[in-house]
């Protein structure tokens, strides 16, 4: 299925209606805009009322789809992954969601796969791929960010739409969160899911 990326809409402005660690609704001008977010983002933006995010919208044959992120450095990143053979958005989100910007780079400049290869999804051959096609872009260009402590807030829900949102069956992703949560307590939902993924 043929996926397009197009620039038309460079950022979003308003109030943040609805938040969930998956996506946003930001209402500017009476308009509410449904924005795919990853955990880097919603990290930033979950006690904010109002706020900015810019965005990229993904064009596909079934569905137009908004992402949308706090800062540029993030959606830097997500725009050097979709150029990567085999890495589409829902993956490049995934990635996010696992690692910051600027660790996720750093892993690409100094080749270590393994690191690459933990993220669901990324096979041996995608994480030599990212390191071939960025390694060097990267290197020339580097992206910075930094990522805000989350507050638990309905931890299990949050973490279960979070884990859904990202293509994973609702069944393991509840299963999984529980045997986290019961190993480990007091964690962020960002924590959570993040220890949820490597497990699953």
């Amino acid at each position: 299925m043929a996926v397009k990326l197009r620039p038309m809409i460079a950022f979003l402005r308003g109030a943040f209606v609805s938040k969930t660690p998956a996506t946003v609704i930001v209402e500017v001008n009476g308009v509410g805009y449904e924005v795919q977010i990853s955990l880097n983002t919603y990290s930033k933006v979950q006690d904010l009322d109002k706020g900015l995010l810019y965005t990229s919208l993904i064009i596909r044959e079934d569905a137009h789809i908004l992402f949308g992120f706090f800062d540029l450095a993030e959606k830097e990143m997500f725009h050097h992954l979709l150029s990567v053979s085999g890495i589409g958005a829902t993956t490049a989100r995934v990635m996010l969601s696992y690692m910051k910007p600027d660790d996720l780079a750093k892993a690409i400049v100094q080749s270590d796969l393994r690191t690459l290869e933990g993220i669901k999804g990324i096979g041996k051959k995608s994480a030599e791929r990212m390191v071939l096609e960025l390694k060097d872009k990267l290197i020339k260009h580097p992206v910075e960010s930094n990522n805000l402590p989350l507050k638990n807030n309905t931890l299990h829900q949050d973490a279960l739409n979070a884990l859904m949102a990202l293509g994973i069956n609702r069944q393991a992703a509840s299963n999984a969160l529980e045997k986290v949560m019961a190993a480990e307590s007091n964690l962020s939902v960002e924590e959570l899911i993040k220890k949820t993924l490597r497990t699953l």
